[in-house]
C-alpha cells in the first residue's frame, strides 16, 4: 500500500523515512570525522568535507520530498493519545527533527556559498547561491548556526530513536512496526495540537540566538604598529593578497602596516621600508589557520618587513629588495605605477610570489589544495 492511513504508514513514506535516516546518520558521522581530521592531513580533510557537503544537499532534497509527500497524506494518529505529556513531547521532537532536516543543510549551504575556495560540493551546478554574497562574516555566522542546528538534529535523532526503542521494548505497542512493515497500530483517533510546533520553534529560536551570541568575530590585532617616520606620509591604502585554494581564488589582506618612504619625483629614485603586523591578517573563515604555525606562524614571527630600493623602469617604477617573512628572507620585485598631483602621490602595484620561498604552508605540497603562487596587491595614497 503506497498511501498512509490513520493507523499505518504507506510504502512511500516508509521508504523516504529510511532513506532520510541513512543519509542523515552517514552525514553526521562524516561531519564529526571531518572536524577531527588534523590540518596536516588537509587533502583528506577537504575530501571528506566535500562528500559531507554533497551528501547534505542530497539530504535536503530527500527531506523536502518527504515533507512534500507527507503534506498530501493522512498522518497516522498517536497510538497513546491519552498519554498527553508523552504525546506532546513526541510531537515536539518530530517537529524539531523535520525542521532540522531542512535548516541544517540550508545553513551549511549558505555558509559554503558565502565562503571562498574550500571543499567544493561535488556536482556541476556551481558553488554559489542566488542572493548570497561572498562574505567571511556571513560565512562565519552561518557556520556557527549550522554547528548549533546540527547538534539539535543529533539530539532530536537520539530522542526519536530512544522513543522508538521504548515503544518496541517496553510498550510493545506496534509503533515501530508501522514504520518497518507498514502494520497498523493504535485506534486511529487523531488528536493534534499546536503546542509541539511552538516548542520546536522556540528550540530553534534559542539555538539561533545562542549561535549568534557565540559566533567568532575577527578581533583587531592585539598591538598595532606605530606610525613610521617618512618623507611621504601614507594617507590610506590596502595591502592584499590572493591564492588559489581547492580551485577557487581566496583573498585576504593586512589591516595594520606602515611604510617609511623616501622618493625624489625628479629622478624617480627612492627607498621604502614596509612593516606588516602579521596578526592583522584576515582571510575569511581560515584566518586562524593562516595565523598558525603551518602558515604565517604569527606567534613566533609577529612582523614581516620589506626593504626596497625604488627606481624607474619603463613607463613605471619598481621596488626591489628583501622581504623578511616567517624567519625567511627572499628578494621581491614589485612593479608599480605612480602619479603625483599637487604633492599627493597615488601608487598601485602587484607582484607574484611563491609561498614556498618563505616556507609558508610547507606541508601543503599539493598545489591543487593550496596554490604555490600568491598574488600581492598594494595601493596607497601618500602626501609629502
Amino acid at each position: 500500500m503506497r498511501h498512509n492511513t490513520a493507523r499505518s504508514y504507506g510504502s512511500v513514506a516508509r521508504s523516504l523515512h529510511w532513506l532520510t535516516a541513512l543519509i542523515i546518520l552517514s552525514n553526521i558521522a562524516l561531519g564529526l570525522w571531518a572536524e577531527r581530521i588534523p590540518l596536516d592531513q588537509m587533502a583528506l580533510k577537504v575530501q571528506v568535507f566535500s562528500v559531507h557537503k554533497t551528501l547534505g544537499i542530497a539530504a535536503l532534497v530527500v527531506a523536502l520530498a518527504r515533507i512534500g509527500w507527507a503534506l498530501t497524506q493522512t498522518r497516522p494518529a498517536p497510538v497513546h493519545p491519552e498519554r498527553r505529556l508523552e504525546t506532546l513531547l513526541a510531537e515536539a521532537v518530530h517537529w524539531t527533527l523535520y525542521g532540522a532536516m531542512v535548516l541544517v543543510p540550508v545553513t551549511g549551504w549558505i555558509e559554503h556559498a558565502a565562503s571562498e575556495g574550500y571543499a567544493p560540493i561535488l556536482w556541476p551546478l556551481g558553488q554559489g547561491l542566488p542572493l548570497v554574497p561572498k562574505s567571511p562574516a556571513l560565512a562565519m555566522t552561518m557556520a556557527q548556526v549550522h554547528h548549533v542546528f546540527a547538534f539539535l538534529l543529533i539530539g532530536s535523532v537520539a530522542l526519536h530513536v530512544a522513543g522508538a526503542v521504548k515503544h518496541a521494548v517496553i510498550d510493545r505497542d506496534g509503533v515501530l512496526s508501522r514504520m518497518t512493515r507498514g502494520l497498523p497500530a493504535g485506534d486511529g483517533i487523531v488528536a493534534r495540537h499546536l503546542m509541539p510546533a511552538l516548542v520546536a520553534l522556540a528550540v530553534f529560536g534559542a539555538g539561533a540566538a545562542y549561535a549568534l551570541a557565540t559566533r567568532p568575530i575577527d578581533a583587531a590585532p592585539g598591538a598595532t604598529l606605530e606610525q613610521a617616520a617618512s618623507d611621504w606620509q601614507v594617507q590610506d591604502g590596502t595591502l592584499g593578497f590572493a591564492v588559489r585554494q581547492m580551485g577557487s581564488t581566496v583573498t585576504g589582506q593586512f589591516s595594520d602596516w606602515t611604510a617609511a618612504i623616501t622618493f625624489d619625483p625628479d629622478s624617480g629614485a627612492g627607498a621604502v621600508t614596509v612593516t606588516i603586523n602579521m596578526d592583522s591578517v584576515t582571510i575569511g573563515t581560515v584566518t586562524d589557520q593562516a595565523k598558525g604555525a603551518e602558515f604565517f606562524d604569527v606567534a613566533a614571527n609577529p612582523t614581516a618587513v620589506f626593504e626596497g630600493i625604488i627606481r624607474p623602469e619603463g613607463d613605471g617604477y619598481v621596488a626591489e629588495g628583501p622581504l623578511s617573512l616567517r624567519g625567511q628572507q627572499m628578494p621581491v620585485t614589485l612593479p608599480f605605477t605612480l602619479t603625483i598631483t599637487d604633492g599627493l602621490a597615488q601608487m598601485q602595484g602587484q607582484a607574484v610570489m611563491d609561498r614556498r620561498d618563505w616556507q609558508v604552508g610547507a606541508g601543503y605540497s599539493d598545489e591543487s589544495t593550496v596554490g604555490f603562487e600568491v598574488d600581492l596587491t598594494v595601493a596607497l595614497t601618500a602626501r609629502r
